[in-house]
């Protein structure tokens, strides 16, 4: 189980980098909006998906 959660946690922060990166880069070019969404809100998921991916690896290193 510690694995599963060791790469969920992994896939999150891989995911939200590339997200957040989208955003930024979206933002650098002058555009407001990434395939339909805002790019605040794409650097938001982004955020959010880092935390969760640094919260999983927290409760794994408490675990053991």
């Amino acid at each position: 189980m510690p694995k599963a959660f060791e790469t969920i946690a992994n896939l999150a922060a891989i995911l939200g980098i590339v997200v957040c990166a989208v955003a930024g880069g979206a933002r650098l070019t002058g555009s407001y909006h990434v395939v339909s969404y805002e790019a605040m809100t794409l650097f938001n998921v982004g955020v959010g998906l880092m935390v969760f991916a640094a919260l999983v690896k927290l409760e794994v290193l408490l675990r053991r």
